[in-house]
């Protein structure tokens, strides 16, 4: 199902034996624009620090109850390596992180799919892993990983066509099944009145963050052009068809089962 991270946001988050949380936002590989984790509101309970969770651990969002299943339990959450509120998230927290509930590194390409992400959603993180299921110290905060992003802090950065600026990011769509940034929603307001659109970030040529800017290989007069995104349009394969067709490119899917039939 493909959802907006905003409509994401606020999602009560259950563990194998309770509700802890709810969604605050999602950090995202810009390398691959690949969920790599949720951050989740605890409230009062681990207070001072940022929870992650790992697509890994995601059972499915539903979205009739506004809720995501997560294969945890408490004590494995506040019992996963501590990060605090206030910084960024290290390659050293990540190896520490991934460590403690023996989990693929994504970034070693570990059985990763074409989009970045493992296909492990069948592996039950709730049994022991090998590790002694103890509080980690982490590691020396050194070496920040460069290409984790915030869904929130990227909002508002300018889109930059071939041509020229032509809006700016104003929300994301998420694939839940893969955990996978499928489109960027573009607020084109400031260039002409009202219009919204998608721009898939496969057809993104790079992004500077010190920028606050994100570069496509689409005109803009292409992009005017291109089906308009409203909250009422449905995300259908159909639709999605259509969107593609109009760049004259193909769509993620049929590389998905080209893949699979390999």
């Amino acid at each position: 199902m493909l959802m907006r991270a905003t409509t994401l946001k606020g999602y009560k988050l259950d563990s194998l034996d309770g509700e802890f949380g709810d969604v605050k936002e999602f950090y995202f590989d810009d390398n691959n624009w690949t969920i790599r984790y949720l951050v989740a509101n605890t409230g009062s309970w681990l207070t001072g620090r940022q929870v992650l969770i790992s697509p890994y651990a995601l059972v499915a969002a539903i979205k009739a109850e506004k809720h995501i299943a997560v294969d945890l339990t408490k004590k494995q959450i506040e019992d996963s390596p501590s990060l605090d509120s206030d910084k960024p998230v290290s390659r050293q927290f990540e190896e520490t992180y991934h460590g403690h509930y023996g989990w693929p590194r994504y970034w070693q390409g570990q059985g990763a799919s074409p989009l970045g992400l493992s296909p492990v959603f069948g592996i039950s993180s709730s049994a022991e892993p090998e590790v002694e299921r103890q509080p980690k110290p982490i590691p020396s905060q050194e070496e920040w990983d460069p290409h984790l992003r915030s869904t929130d802090s990227v909002q508002g950065h300018a889109i930059q066509a071939l041509d020229g600026e032509i809006g700016h990011v104003e929300d994301f769509i998420i694939d839940d099944e893969t955990w996978t940034i499928r489109y960027l929603i573009i607020d084109t307001r400031n260039w002409w009145p009202g219009k919204k659109v998608l721009v898939s970030p496969r057809w993104i040529e790079r992004a500077s963050w010190s920028e606050s800017k994100v570069f496509v290989n689409l005109s803009r007069e292409a992009i005017k052009q291109s089906p308009e995104y409203t909250k009422e349009s449905l995300l259908t394969r159909d639709y999605e068809t259509g969107l593609h067709r109009h760049y004259q490119l193909e769509g993620y899917w049929n590389e998905e089962c080209a893949d699979k039939s390999r």
